[in-house]
């Protein structure tokens, strides 16, 4: 897996995504800190709102951001975007107002929706070998995990000899390096020929090719089962060791660990198993364990209440390594599902569509679980993941090749495509929806 770093130009840019990933979660250590000073006891609300505001401008933005920028040099965009974090991470020092946090917490994120879809689309291009890839979906998932274990156990050392103001200036060395990463390298042009399309097609254009594509609707519900369990872990964990077991803080950290480790465990043994196996049948046996496991210790703490902790940290770990099993392959799917020139808007549109999925279930778990208890919350959310389980089976069926025979009745004699293919309107090739090709063939 690491021998991909050879790859000068996406080390360079792994590096920056793992610098901003440290930067970010410093960032939330010390928002929570700065809304507990702004706030007091209604802090869980500002940071309930502004976590929301986050999930908005993901879900809102992203394919928007897409549209706007999309004749502009990816290095371009992805420094300014960098930059804007920069600017915003600047100015949270000196916030007096509840109301300020929103509004930079809406200016960052809409930042972030802009930046992430766009550095995700240009790793395929970067690492144009499957295989290769593979590994570096691998290396991001481990890089999130790795964040999640690393930023808290940082921010809690600079603590001890620094106010948290200071954590936001971490951030912004975080931001700042991954903007300089980005402008050492040669970050490859956006390939195939650019075509001038209005901007409502820019637009829509990503979702249009995602809803018509029967792997990406199929990978829209299995986000949806990942958001299920995983809105459930990262919202009610903190009440579970806190409240359910009397733990401490150490004691959530460890938590935590569990299922990032879980998590990580996945994503170091999935390439080797992506490459003998397809994609489909590993995040469908992935989706049904996590769906089964969490429907499972639903009943245990219905049953019989918390399992011991020892128990607990298992769970948790499990639910870790099959989360990831579920998350990890999705750019592959992205990758096979679109040419190079769409790929920044099918990658935009998985972004808003995925954040859709927690927008969903974030409020999901917590209303659910503070108003009927833990035990129906999580049976609720796995019966969720179940649901999506389902849907990705129906809506995605078994691909037996990647070629499929169609037919275009309504292309003229003279069309570049049928050139290519010796004037036959019926033929085979790696189908993907584009200008040409506006429906999936149903048949043959």
């Amino acid at each position: 897996m690491i021998s991909i770093l050879r790859n000068t130009t996406y080390a360079a840019l792994f590096s920056a995504q793992v610098i901003a990933l440290i930067g970010t979660g410093l960032l939330t250590v010390a928002l929570g800190l700065l809304a507990f000073d702004l706030a007091g006891e209604r802090a869980g609300l500002v940071l309930g709102l502004a976590y929301t505001i986050k999930m908005v401008a993901y879900v809102g933005l992203s394919p928007i951001a897409q549209a706007l920028v999309h004749r502009l040099p990816r290095k371009a965009v992805l420094i300014g975007a960098d930059l804007v974090r920069v600017a915003v991470a600047l100015c949270l020092p000196f916030v007096t107002e509840v109301w300020q946090v929103y509004v930079l917490v809406f200016v960052l994120q809409s930042a972030s929706a802009t930046f992430t879809p766009a550095f995700q689309a240009v790793i395929p291009d970067v690492l144009p070998a499957e295989q290769d890839y593979t590994r570096a979906l691998s290396l991001s998932r481990l890089a999130y995990d790795l964040e999640n274990l690393i930023s808290p156990a940082a921010a809690a050392l600079l603590l001890t000899v620094l106010s948290y103001n200071w954590l936001f200036l971490g951030t912004v060395l975080g931001f700042a390096a991954s903007a300089a990463l980005v402008w050492s390298v040669c970050v490859p042009p956006v390939g195939g020929h650019q075509i001038s399309r209005p901007f409502s097609e820019r637009l829509t254009r990503g979702t249009r090719i995602y809803l018509a594509t029967p792997r990406l609707r199929g990978l829209l519900a299995l986000n949806l089962a990942a958001a299920s369990v995983g809105a459930f872990v990262l919202v009610n964990t903190v009440v579970l060791v806190r409240a359910g077991y009397g733990g401490t803080e150490t004691d959530l950290a460890r938590a935590m660990a569990c299922f990032g480790a879980g998590s990580m465990t996945a994503a170091l043994l999935l390439p080797a198993l992506l490459d003998r196996l397809p994609d489909r049948p590993v995040m469908l046996v992935g989706a049904a364990f996590l769906a089964g496991f969490a429907i499972l210790a639903a009943v245990i703490l219905t049953v019989a209440g918390l399992p011991q902790w020892l128990g607990f940290l298992g769970l948790w770990a499990v639910l870790g390594f099959f989360y990831s099993c579920v998350m990890t392959p999705s750019g592959r799917l992205l990758r096979r599902s679109a040419h190079s020139e769409d790929r920044p808007a099918v990658f935009a549109a998985q972004f808003a569509l995925s954040h859709a999925c927690w927008l969903l279930t974030y409020p999901l778990a917590g209303w659910v679980g503070q108003a009927f208890g833990m035990d129906v919350a999580l049976g609720l959310l796995g019966a969720i993941a179940l649901t999506g389980l389902v849907l990705a089976r129906l809506l995605w069926p078994a691909e037996s090749t990647r070629e499929l025979e169609h037919e275009h009745p309504d292309l003229p004699q003279d069309h570049p495509h049928l050139r290519a293919h010796h004037g036959q309107r019926r033929h085979a090739h790696v189908f993907v929806i584009d200008d040409e090709h506006r429906v999936w063939p149903t048949q043959g």
